[in-house]
C-alpha cells in the first residue's frame, strides 16, 4: 500500500540510519510483490526495489549514490506469484507487482482462466522484463520423458494464486491429462526440489527465468532432468495461447542437465490505474536509466534481458498514464 508520510529529514536519519540535512520532505513507500524466495522474481524484484529507490540522505546520482525517485523506498515482497501479486494491486494490498504476460491478460479482460470473473479494468503495465520458460522437474532416473509421463505420478503444481498453478494445469490439459489423473501437490520453490531429492514426489512445474536458484541447488546435489514440453502439447499450447512460445532451456543452464524443448511466456511489472501518475513516471524513468542499467546486469542473470528496448513487447494490459508518458517521451512508444 502506498504510504506517503511528511516528516522532517532529521527523524528520518534516525529511523532509518540514514545521514542528511534537516528539512521537510515527503517519504514514499511502494512495494513490489514479486514470488517465491528460491524463484527468479524475488530477486529481481530486489535488484529493482534498489535500483528505483532513493531514500532521504542518500548521495546524490554521479557522485556514488541512488539515482532513484526522490524520497522513494520500494521493497520487494514475497508472494506467491502472478494471480496473488494481480489480486494485491487490486485489492490495494500492493502498490504494484509482477505476473505472467497469460495470467495478466486474462484478469484484465475476464477471459482464459479467468472466464465468468469480473475483469480487472483497473490494472495497467509499467514494464514487460524478461522472458520466462516452464521448467517441469524430475529425477534423471525417473522414467518421466514427457508430460503423457506423469500419469500416476507425485507432481507440484506450485501454489494456487501462483502464475506456475495455472500453466501447469493447462500444460497437462494440453497433454491429455488432468489433476485427477495426479498426485497433486502444492509446493513452491525450494520445498519443492527438497522433495523431489527426497523421493516425496515425482516431478514438479516452475515458471521462471532462467537459471532459477531452486533449480540450480537441485541440479548440484541429485541428478535431475528437465522433461520436454514440445511436439504436440506445445503446439497445442502456442496455437491456442498467443502469450505462449515455444523455446528451450540451453544445455549446461544446470549443473549435468541436459536441454529441452519447452515453453516461455513473458515476465511483467503491473501496477493499479489508479496509481499517482506522476509517481509511476519517475519510477519508469529511474528503471531505465544508465545507473540501474548497470544494477540490473550486475545483480541476477536475467537483469541483462530486462531492456527498454523490450519494454513494450507481449504488453496486453494498457501501460499506465505514467509510464506512456515516459515510453512516449523516451521515443520508444510512438503509436
Amino acid at each position: 500500500m502506498l504510504k506517503t508520510l511528511k516528516t522532517a529529514v532529521l527523524s528520518a536519519t534516525v529511523a532509518l540510519g540514514l545521514g542528511g540535512a534537516a528539512s521537510a520532505q515527503d517519504l514514499t513507500f511502494f512495494t513490489i510483490g514479486t514470488g517465491g524466495t528460491s524463484f527468479t522474481y524475488y530477486p529481481v524484484g530486489g535488484v529493482i526495489a534498489n535500483a528505483i529507490s532513493k531514500p532521504p540522505g542518500s548521495r546524490e546520482c554521479g557522485e556514488g549514490g541512488s539515482c532513484g525517485v526522490d524520497g522513494l523506498i520500494a521493497s520487494a515482497v514475497s508472494s506467491r506469484g502472478s494471480v496473488d501479486n494481480i489480486n494485491a494491486i487490486l485489492s490495494g494490498l500492493r502498490d504494484s507487482g509482477f505476473a505472467q504476460s497469460d495470467v495478466a491478460y486474462w484478469a484484465y479482460t475476464g477471459t482464459g482462466t479467468r472466464e465468468g470473473e469480473e475483469p480487472a479494468e483497473d490494472l495497467r503495465t509499467i514494464a514487460a522484463l524478461f522472458e520466462e520458460h516452464i521448467h517441469l522437474v524430475a529425477l534423471a532416473d525417473s522414467g518421466i520423458d514427457g508430460v503423457a509421463d506423469l500419469a500416476g505420478k507425485r507432481v507440484s503444481l506450485d501454489e494456487p494464486g501462483s502464475g506456475t498453478y495455472v500453466d501447469a494445469n493447462l500444460i497437462l490439459e494440453a497433454g491429455g491429462l488432468s489433476q485427477d489423473d495426479i498426485t497433486v501437490e502444492a509446493l513452491k520453490g525450494a520445498a519443492a526440489a527438497e522433495a523431489l531429492r527426497n523421493g516425496q514426489i515425482d516431478a514438479f512445474f516452475a515458471v521462471a527465468g532462467y537459471p532459477t536458484g531452486a533449480v540450480v541447488e537441485l541440479a548440484s546435489a541429485a541428478d535431475i532432468k528437465i522433461v520436454p514440453i514440445d511436439g504436440d502439447v506445445a503446439a497445442a499450447l502456442t496455437d491456442e495461447y498467443a502469450f505462449f512460445a515455444a523455446s528451450e532451456i540451453p544445455e549446461g543452464t544446470y549443473e549435468g542437465v541436459a536441454g529441452a524443448g519447452t515453453i516461455s511466456v513473458g515476465a511483467q511489472w503491473l501496477t493499479s490505474a489508479n496509481a499517482d501518475e506522476e509517481l509511476i513516471y519517475n519510477i519508469t524513468k529511474a528503471l531505465w536509466n544508465e545507473e540501474s542499467r548497470k544494477l540490473l546486469d550486475v545483480g541476477h542473470a536475467k537483469g541483462a534481458a530486462i531492456t527498454a528496448e523490450t519494454a513494450l513487447d507481449g504488453v496486453g494490459v494498457p501501460l499506465h498514464p505514467g509510464a506512456e508518458r515516459f515510453y512516449r517521451e523516451a521515443g520508444i512508444l510512438t503509436e
